[in-house]
């Protein structure tokens, strides 16, 4: 018999609480995305996170540890090898990644792959090298406009991302050449996690200025998830943001674009006041990584937070009796430590229900998989059991 109606997992994408025990292998050693962000800015005012029991897991400036917190909180580890929002994401859905996806940080993308590229596609590339996003139009946005040649380039993750001009290549167009990128880089020595598609307008590099209108092209999950078995139930799995790509819309019934962390809240928002949806409302609020955490963006990052738990105050209001809220991250990403890329942390895990017994602080869980087979623990039938390569439930502990 399951015991919520709706589940509401919110994925605070980068907003890691401390190194893993292997942060070494990484190159994280230091790392701590919510701890460090507050002691660089002074400390950072999340007044319900707080009520919830965040400062009981963590020292973090200006939230405070307290004695009656109104939900379960916890810290949670990461099995996979990786630290990059496929890794987390998948492994929360009960699949383990023993090789992590490939990179091109230090050369860019062979020679070979970008031959074969222009060859299927018809284009032009330049770039290619790693780097910052909106660092890259400026630099190659008129060189683009002037050429029509495709901006070509990765990160520190295991991406390879196209940019264009919206007024110089349509959309389907750009689109297109990602679809055939993405079928390019299934050959074994390019597997690459994402293709993304990274639109721009403007008509000079004063000007130039990146869209909602990205489009990631994720691999397919290799064996089935949470969300499958989920929707094999009948249930609804509501991606919201990024969700439906990140699983290459496998197990998705409704997929909801957002354009930025607030109008993905608001969407949250919006259907737990109409009591839409019988299953798993599933949001990724992308905006701490791409818009704080790669740019290093303190400032930014610390207020991005602070609107966040504003609504989730508002969101709190408006849950109904029989509904689950888990509020999570996939990876880290500290804004004050070296580099841009992600961080091999801790994520933070806070369980909430209006009618909680005794809500408190609860042992560290091994692995993200914990989150999606608790989640299917409860819309499953007693004894009901499902081969997942990880994940233990923890649904007995909510009371």
């Amino acid at each position: 018999m399951k015991k919520f109606n709706r589940v509401f997992l919110i994925v605070l994408d980068s907003v890691g609480i401390g190194e893993l025990e292997d942060a070494k292998e990484y190159g994280d050693v230091g790392a701590n995305t919510l701890c460090n962000l507050a002691n660089k800015v002074g400390g950072i005012k999340l007044p319900n996170l707080q009520k919830m029991g965040l400062g009981n897991i963590a020292c973090i400036k200006g939230v405070e540890k307290v004695k009656d917190q109104i939900a379960y909180s916890t810290k949670c580890g990461e099995l996979s090898k990786g630290k990059d929002t496929i890794t987390g994401h998948w492994e929360m859905a009960g699949i383990c990644i023993n090789e992590p996806f490939k990179v091109f940080t230090e050369t860019g993308f062979p020679k070979e792959l970008i031959d074969e590229l222009e060859e299927k596609s018809g284009h032009k590339f330049i770039g290619n090298i790693s780097a910052s996003g909106t660092e890259i139009i400026q630099n190659l946005g008129e060189e683009h406009i002037k050429t029509k040649s495709l901006i070509l380039y990765t990160s520190a993750d295991s991406v390879l991302q196209i940019a264009a001009n919206e007024e110089v290549i349509p959309l389907e167009e750009l689109y297109k050449v990602c679809e055939i990128a993405r079928e390019v880089t299934l050959q074994e020595e390019y597997k690459v996690g994402r293709i993304i598609a990274r639109p721009f307008v403007g008509t000079k590099k004063e000007n130039f200025k990146r869209t909602s209108n990205r489009k990631d092209y994720a691999l397919k999950p290799p064996t089935k998830t949470v969300l499958d078995a989920l929707c094999e139930k009948s249930l609804d799995v509501i991606g919201i943001g990024k969700i439906g790509d990140i699983y290459s819309y496998q197990g998705i019934t409704k997929s909801i674009k957002s354009k930025s962390n607030e109008a993905g809240m608001n969407e949250v928002i919006s259907i737990a006041k109409e009591n839409l949806y019988n299953g798993l409302i599933f949001l990724n609020l992308v905006d701490f990584d791409a818009l704080y955490g790669h740019r290093r963006d303190v400032e930014g990052y610390k207020k991005s937070l602070e609107v966040f738990d504003y609504q989730l105050g508002i969101l709190i209001k408006n849950l109904k009796e029989d509904d689950l809220l888990i509020i999570t991250a996939d990876h880290g990403n500290d804004p004050t430590f070296k580099g841009t890329d992600h961080t091999r942390e801790y994520v933070p895990v806070i369980v909430y229900n209006k009618s909680l017994k005794d809500p408190k602080e609860i042992p560290k869980l091994k692995t993200m998989a914990d989150i999606g087979v608790t989640i299917l623990d409860n819309f499953s039938e007693e004894n009901q059991t499902y081969n997942f390569e990880i994940g233990k439930s923890f649904m007995d502990v909510i009371k």
